[in-house]
């Protein structure tokens, strides 16, 4: 991974491979455009989407009011975050003939996509044009990142605003000591970006003390410590508009940083520890509180979830990059892309196996990873090519076959799981069939938009209409304020099955299975992920198959 050329791959039409690969490129993320662009809309809602909402609208009155109304900097723990997203989808709604949550997807699909092409541009500057097509093509198919980028307010437009910081990190190593304006506007912006996103991004910090070391040392060697010093002061001098830059941007967006200077280490302090009342989660076939997650709860999940192929090149990638830091031949700039970005993919995951916070949701915090880890994968791909044409050109199509099939698998997932990508459990773990009765799997509620529509059209095709002087009562075992969303103004929903019409329950190990007539039944390689009960006329004592926390 020292170095690697623009030639990996011999082309029959002698056509040039940068071009062919760029152009493969562009053909992808259009596809990705294209299909994000026809199924937006069959994302439900999750947990938090109601209440992002309400924060947006309370973002955008205080902004409204020149900062009379404060009522965003108080609101729920949501103010420790930032509101860029949540913010930008309200305004966007204004002004385009979709509905609330409806625009909240197709942005989600846009920021992805701005993800992909980021992701894509990196792994090119990293690796090479072939890098860059295969980590654009691994990320694409990375099921849990492209369903996240619909659904997730928080943690996919954070892993965006990552990998443009990234970029520019990048950027500045390569360009050291003299970076350009370009160079400076993409540091600053993804900083503000990041840690204005969620506080986590102060990480990057850490990437690039680390990271810029074997730069530095060579810089010792090649110019004397005094010279080395005064060049560096100087990089840190024109950064200093990226720093104003970054600060600009993470006030604007998350204006609670800014109103005291302490704020987001009171962030950082808040959510180091956990902030709700425990409950537990399925992790390995066994109920655990999420404060006291194993420390093998990252690197199991991640090992089940993503790709086989990911996996792999990441892992040889990882090895990779500790053989190029003890070779002298390899340049000190080098070391230090390689460096940052291997920091970027495995630090997070060790300090949580370390420090061991409350975790939940599988991995939906820590997907901003993923694009790191895809370019490091790109980029082991693209040497690997490289290294098979100057040693055994053929095999090279062997190792395209098998990158190839490696690609279909999640493929085929994605499109069997649709809409829930998210999901994912690759065929380690034996997919989502196996995972079912182990792990966690709709845990954001997603099959709600499905089972409402489900019940809203059977009871058409049924002729059934509401008892008289009342709407339809649906208990809810799961988000609630999505089922409503979900299911609209004729149903009226709550936790109450005594008096139900009918019972909405998601496919997890805390909702019941009950002995009623089933209307509606959400599944994906025969794994339930929803049903919907007719409890009318029977006494349903409770919905929840373990006591409330």
């Amino acid at each position: 991974m020292s170095s690697i050329t623009t030639s990996a791959i011999d082309l029959p039409s002698r056509r040039s491979v940068a071009r062919t690969c760029d152009d493969l490129a562009i053909i992808v993320l259009a596809a990705v455009g294209l299909v994000a662009s026809l199924t937006f809309r069959d994302y439900g809602l999750g947990w938090d989407d109601y209440t992002h909402a309400e924060y947006a609208d309370l973002l955008l009155r205080m902004y409204g009011s020149g900062f009379k109304d404060t009522g965003a900097l108080s609101f729920a723990n949501l103010y420790m975050y930032g509101g860029g997203f949540d913010m930008i989808a309200a305004l966007l709604h204004k002004v385009i003939p979709l509905e609330l949550f409806e625009t909240r997807r197709l942005l989600g699909a846009v920021v992805g996509i701005v993800g992909l092409t980021v992701t894509w541009r990196l792994g090119r500057r990293v690796g090479g044009p072939l890098a860059g097509l295969a980590a654009l093509l691994l990320l694409a198919l990375c099921p849990t990142f492209y369903g996240h980028m619909f659904m997730n307010p928080k943690d996919a437009p954070f892993a965006v605003a990552m990998v443009i910081l990234m970029l520019g990190l990048v950027r500045l190593a390569e360009e050291y000591p003299s970076p350009s304006p370009r160079t400076i506007l993409i540091v600053g912006l993804g900083a503000g970006l990041s840690i204005g996103s969620r506080i986590l991004g102060g990480l990057a910090l850490i990437y690039a003390i680390v990271g810029f070391v074997p730069l530095l040392l060579d810089e010792v060697r090649a110019h004397g410590g005094r010279e080395a010093i005064r060049r560096f002061m100087r990089v840190v001098y024109v950064l200093l508009p990226a720093l104003i830059l970054g600060y600009l941007v993470m006030g604007l967006i998350w204006p609670w940083s800014i109103i005291e200077p302490g704020n987001p280490f009171q962030a950082a302090t808040y959510f180091s520890q956990f902030f709700e009342k425990p409950w537990k989660e399925m992790f390995d076939g066994a109920l655990v509180s999420v404060p006291d997650m194993p420390w093998s709860y990252l690197p199991t999940l991640f090992a089940l979830q993503l790709p086989e192929v990911l996996l792999g090149l990441s892992i040889a990638a990882v090895v990779g990059t500790v053989v190029a830091l003890s070779r002298a031949d390899v340049s000190g700039r080098r070391k230090t892309i390689l460096l940052m970005l291997t920091l970027a993919a495995v630090l997070p995951i060790a300090v949580a196996m370390v420090k061991r916070p409350a975790l939940y949701n599988g991995i939906r915090h820590f997907i901003f990873v993923i694009p790191p880890m895809t370019v490091l994968a790109g980029t082991a791909f693209a040497w690997g090519m490289n290294w098979l044409k100057e040693n055994h050109r053929s095999w090279q199509p062997a190792a395209l076959a098998a990158f190839s099939f490696g690609l279909l698998l999640p493929l085929g997932e994605m499109i069997r799981l649709h809409p829930y990508q998210y999901t994912h459990f690759n065929h380690i773990a034996g997919t989502v069939r196996a995972a079912d009765d182990l792990y966690m799997l709709d845990y954001w509620g997603l099959a709600f938009k499905q089972a409402s529509d489900g019940l809203r059209d059977e009871l058409t095709e049924r002729q059934e209409v509401p008892p008289h002087g009342r709407k339809w009562k649906v208990a809810v075992c799961g988000p609630q304020r999505p089922a409503q969303v979900a299911l609209g103004p004729d149903f009226t929903i709550g936790w109450d099955s005594h008096a139900a019409d009918f019972a909405m329950t998601l496919g997890e190990f805390y909702c019941k299975g009950l002995t009623a007539p089933v209307m509606v039944e959400i599944k994906r390689d025969d794994v339930v992920f929803a049903r919907v009960y007719d409890i009318r006329g029977r006494s349903i004592s409770s919905l929840l198959a373990i006591p409330a926390p």
